[in-house]
């Protein structure tokens, strides 16, 4: 990445501390995903992509931003990718998922904060991340109590705008809603100078659901016993999907899709037919947080589904395209992105319902309830999921965890156990 270097050091980063990050993701990722068999071959663009994730993505952010065009930042799946693309800006998820940047969050909050919170903040205070160095603006949401707090910090370092997200789904919670995306459209058109039009609107929200049904279309090819694809690689894709330019995404998204048609076709799978199949529910897994993946994919389990934001409730239900007004295009984008059950709602039935549709859906063994610690609201739900599910005969085990690799041995004698129960209970031997 020498070639970016020029480049880096225009976006005000800490070069020599980027480089001890550099020096670490590579052979990480190597471990993690090179090291599987018989992948498919279209996951070589998503290699490419991770080669160049600090690069060629943020030279392609550059050279839009001297077209004049706004790169917007975000953290959470409520900011509406439609309006900001509609106004002529570019969506991108902001760095916050390894332990890297952990220690330099705990500057400034506490340490029984997230890990996903801490490490957000230390990217940008390490300035290591350059998503977050090419961001004109961060939008946040209040998804939890702590994320409420870190915007407060981030704001004396960027320039931050925050949307405030109802906590129920009464009819006045989407009213408010409705306000919050408007009032976001008003910040992007003072940032643009462009005023938001019905058509333009209409075209990005065609656009973004079109990206949500090639995600969906990969999750399905993740039904099939042998699995064509690995966890892992389905949760790169998903991963990716946040910052990558969404035509090419889609398109190279649709490439990989017809592999795995023809893999299906031959009965060709990434591992043995019967292979004990794992979901995994809970908190948002950011790049490269690929942990509990590798470790039920190295213990003789298939993970083939994730109800989380980086999983199903970022893709499932589209926007409504049959609008006929900016209002009620306003309307529809609010009854979508309300419709994501985050754990941050009371009352949250429809995750519980969800969950246990995709167990039949996935034709799921047993749920893995993954939750970063000191995540209090997935922590507290996890009550209410172990009782539906062990009322429908679903084996599930929580684990509560962050980014180091410090309890990953104890974390693979449990996941070791439970697919050994899975392989008992199916007759299956190893």
């Amino acid at each position: 990445m020498a070639d970016y270097r020029e480049m880096w050091k225009e976006l005000d980063m800490d070069l020599e501390k980027h480089d001890g990050l550099c020096e670490v993701l590579p052979m990480f990722y190597d471990e993690v995903y090179l090291s599987q068999e018989n992948r498919p071959e279209n996951m070589n663009y998503y290699n490419f992509v991770i080669s160049e994730v600090h690069g060629l993505r943020i030279k392609e952010l550059q050279d839009s931003k001297q077209e004049g065009k706004k790169v917007i930042g975000s953290f959470c799946v409520y900011v509406p990718d439609e309006i900001t693309l509609a106004l002529n800006c570019i969506p991108v998820g902001i760095c916050s998922g390894s332990q890297f940047w952990v220690p330099d969050g705990e500057k400034l909050l506490p340490r029984n904060t997230c890990p996903l919170i801490k490490a957000s903040i230390g990217a940008k205070l390490s300035k290591t991340c350059p998503y977050f160095q090419s961001c004109d603006v961060v939008v946040g949401e209040t998804t939890c109590d702590g994320k409420k707090k870190a915007w407060e910090i981030l704001k004396d370092y960027m320039d931050v705008y925050v949307m405030d997200l109802p906590q129920m789904k009464r009819e006045k919670d989407k009213i408010h809603w409705i306000d919050e995306i408007k009032m976001y459209k008003d910040l992007l058109e003072e940032k643009t100078g462009i005023k938001l039009s019905f058509e333009n609107l209409k075209e990005k929200i065609e656009l973004v659901n079109k990206k949500r049904r090639t995600l969906k279309r990969l999750y399905n090819f993740r039904k099939y016993d042998p699995v064509p694809i690995s966890g892992k690689d389905a949760l790169l894709v998903s991963q990716i999907a946040f910052y990558d330019d969404i035509n090419r995404f889609i398109e190279m998204t649709n490439k990989l899709c017809d592999e795995l048609d023809e893999r299906v076709k031959n009965g060709e799978g990434v591992f043995e037919k019967n292979t004990p199949r794992i979901m995994i529910t809970g908190t948002p897994m950011s790049i490269p947080n690929w942990k509990i993946h590798h470790i039920v994919e190295t213990s003789g389990g298939v993970v083939v589904c994730e109800e989380t934001c980086t999983g199903t409730r970022y893709f499932e239900n589209e926007v409504d395209e049959n609008a006929n007004t900016i209002e009620e295009q306003f309307e529809n984008l609010a009854n979508r992105y309300l419709g994501i059950n985050c754990a941050c709602f009371t009352p949250n039935k429809g995750r519980v319902e969800d969950i246990l549709n995709y167990v039949e859906e996935y034709k799921v063994d047993a749920v893995i309830y993954n939750s970063l610690q000191f995540c209090s609201t997935y922590s507290i739900e996890y009550k209410s999921v172990e009782k539906a599910l062990k009322e429908k005969g679903i084996p599930v085990i929580m684990i509560e965890t962050d980014y180091s690799e410090e309890d990953t041995g104890q974390i693979k004698t449990r996941v070791e156990a439970l697919i050994e129960m899975i392989k008992e209970k199916k007759g299956v031997t190893a």
